[in-house]
């Protein structure tokens, strides 16, 4: 039997990938786009990332995933041999829409700065290599700058709407007021209260009240400010409790005070801050957990079409919305699957009810509808939700954390009453409107990833005490009984701040 010719052969390959739906086209690598914060050397955050957009040979953006495994790798070293630095890279992560997300965490600082090159196999991506040009300060490195140019380095946007929507019950702050009346009216026993001064960029605290731990999330973040940008001094009041605190009305006698808490609600006047849990994941991204803002962008399950058509809840009792989810799913599996993985709250439920094993949050995205119904209060796993390539349920609800008031419903999520009357409703529309559920999953996902970025945290934490410092009608001071919050020793890596420190009357 004669062979084919090789030509022929040749074609018949190309006709069998495009049958299979494979693309004919594949990325240029000089073509492609790389951006983002981790280029810049005075960009000083935990983990340092920047973005690629995979580009074919015809100039078009890739809107999916490139066929097979995807040969783009990111090599960051020291521009000089004699700066030997603990830099930990992993592999880029694949959003499945055409991008991919490059991440890397310094342990050292680097005076002569970095080398960073991004390659698809051997050949370099876009203007690769990158040079960051020294010094290059990593994250307990303690070499504050003006705050002006630190916000200009890091892009932070001139309005944040929900500051100015808090802040306009608060047009002056009588320190003198909170002192008297915090103590009184948050700080028995049972108070969840922390007490600061910030002054010459040193952080000093008081705890008022048993339940206080959850300062370590308030301090960490606070240190890592101060380390990075010089702060106004002012002195404020955490809520390190679930509730929103301060339910009095703007014109009333006496009038309200600015509580800064991490969730707030309809009701309450609290100054809102992004919550502890997607600080901490920021903070400790690479290092200490699993799940972040930035490593849930490349582990969203498969492809919109190859996601389970079910609505989907985990999570535990904590409110009594999530055992009705539980009851709609027993009565309707084809269209929900929840269960309640802990039981506190309503414990003589779990006989009826049942207890579900935990699962990998990752996991979750194998469903294409997810269920987001309030805990406590707000329900902290939302903006990791929104990060996913499913569509978000959103449930109705008085609480809100930050960044929520730049979201639409039916634009960013689909929304679903209190009482999820309408659930199995808003389940089946999604089920027969396939392409505008998923146009609806894409431009949340889209959102969440612009007003979640880990740059986006810093400016918002600082343009909040900005705006509260800006207001205080007296001078803070250190109060009896506060303690210095200290810096947290980092004798491994050697960092020399080379920027000269700015006077207060420059700021």
């Amino acid at each position: 039997m004669r062979s084919l010719p090789w030509a022929l052969l040749l074609q018949l390959r190309l006709a069998l990938l495009v049958a299979a739906g494979a693309p004919e086209v594949l990325v240029s690598a000089p073509r492609s786009l790389v951006w983002g914060p981790g280029l810049q050397a005075a960009v000083v955050l935990p983990v340092r990332y920047f973005y690629l957009q995979a580009v074919n040979s015809e100039g078009q953006n890739l809107t999916r995933s490139p066929p097979g495994q995807t040969p783009f790798k990111v090599v960051v070293k020291s521009l000089s041999p004699k700066e030997l630095v603990r830099i930990h890279v992993p592999k880029p992560l694949d959003r499945n829409d055409g991008t991919f997300l490059m991440r890397y965490r310094m342990y050292e600082t680097v005076n002569e700065g970095l080398k960073i090159e991004v390659l698809y196999g051997d050949e370099h991506v876009a203007q690769s290599p990158y040079i960051l040009k020294g010094p290059v300060y990593h994250e307990y490195c303690e070499c504050p700058e003006d705050p002006q140019a630190w916000q200009k380095t890091l892009s932070c946007p001139t309005k944040e709407p929900q500051i100015a929507k808090d802040f306009a019950s608060f047009p002056s702050i009588n320190l003198q007021q909170m002192l008297n009346e915090v103590p009184k009216r948050f700080g028995d026993e049972r108070g969840a209260i922390v007490h600061y001064t910030i002054l010459d960029n040193h952080i000093y605290r008081r705890s008022l009240g048993k339940y206080t731990d959850f300062k370590m999330f308030s301090d960490e973040i606070l240190l890592s400010l101060t380390r990075k940008v010089l702060l106004p001094d002012l002195e404020f009041y955490v809520n390190l409790g679930d509730w929103p605190l301060e339910h009095r009305k703007v014109n009333g006698t006496p009038s309200p005070i600015p509580i800064i808490s991490w969730c707030g609600s309809l009701d309450s006047r609290d100054v809102v801050l992004p919550t502890y849990d997607i600080t901490h994941s920021t903070l400790e991204a690479m290092r200490g957990v699993t799940n972040d803002l930035l490593s849930i962008q490349g582990n969203t399950g498969p492809s919109w079409i190859n996601k389970t058509e079910r609505a989907f809840f985990r999570g535990r009792d904590s409110r009594e919305e999530r055992l009705q989810l539980v009851q709609l799913s027993k009565e309707n599996p084809q269209l929900l699957d929840a269960g309640i993985t802990g039981y506190f709250f309503f414990q003589e439920k779990e006989k009826e009810l049942g207890k579900a094993k935990l699962m990998g949050f990752f996991d979750f995205f194998k469903y294409k509808y997810q269920v987001n119904v309030d805990g406590t209060v707000a329900a902290y796993r939302y903006p990791y939700l929104m990060l996913g390539d499913s569509l978000v349920l959103k449930q109705d609800s008085p609480y809100y954390e930050h960044f929520y008031m730049a979201l639409e419903p039916w634009k960013h999520y689909v929304p679903i009453k209190r009482n999820l009357s309408d659930l199995l409703e808003k389940v089946k529309w999604a089920k027969e409107n396939d392409e505008e559920a998923n146009k609806i999953a894409k431009e949340g996902q889209l959102m969440a990833r612009d007003l979640l970025q880990p740059h986006r945290l810093y400016c918002y934490y600082y343009q909040v005490l900005q705006k509260y410092a800006e207001r205080q009608s007296s001078k803070p001071e250190v109060r009896d009984g506060m303690e210095l919050v200290p810096q947290p020793e980092d004798n491994t890596a050697i960092c020399q701040c080379h920027r000269k420190k700015p006077s207060r009357e420059e700021l």
